[in-house]
């Protein structure tokens, strides 16, 4: 899968540290510029569906575990690779200072109608919800967020850069 780009936390140092490889998956998809994302009131922004692959699962059933779980969606098919993001982290945990988190993105296509969702504990405190809206509209909103939020997650450059190169690529 082609690597979209590589980038290191600013408070790692050097990448010459215990490090935690998590594999995650992120899913693409659109209706014309409608795009099907999960917004968090945590953090006030905008993320691919998607999440960590399991132990013993492959990408491909990870990303559709995962996507869905976090959305209902059904009949998930025609899935292609887009990309690969991959980011270095601090890690506060079980040994390691430093997680390597590869985000392996995909385009699909799903039904129109989505089913239940089933999000975990944090996510449903964290007010985590479905939605479609423009895709132009979610860049605005994440740029807004990064700009003036001090509540901003980690994850929000991430999807930001993701969501431009999908505008550029795909639309």
């Amino acid at each position: 899968m082609r690597l979209l780009k590589s980038t290191v936390h600013p408070d790692i140092q050097s990448l010459d540290r215990p490090t935690f490889l998590r594999l995650a998956t992120r899913a693409i998809i659109l209706q014309g510029e409608q795009i099907l994302m999960l917004y968090t009131e945590r953090y006030h922004d905008y993320t691919l569906p998607g999440g960590g692959v399991d132990k013993g699962e492959d990408l491909e059933q990870g990303f559709v575990r995962e996507l869905q779980e976090e959305t209902g969606a059904k009949n998930i098919r025609n899935i292609r690779e887009f990309g690969l993001y991959e980011e270095f982290r601090p890690w506060y945990k079980d040994d390691f200072d430093i997680m390597q988190m590869k985000s392996y993105c995909y385009v699909c296509t799903i039904d129109n109608e989505l089913g239940e969702t089933q999000f975990e504990a944090y996510e449903i405190k964290n007010g985590m919800k479905v939605v479609w809206l423009n895709i132009y509209d979610a860049i605005k909103h994440n740029e807004h967020t990064i700009a003036n939020s001090d509540k901003k997650g980690m994850s929000i450059e991430r999807e930001t850069f993701l969501l431009k190169l999908i505008v550029k690529d795909l639309l």
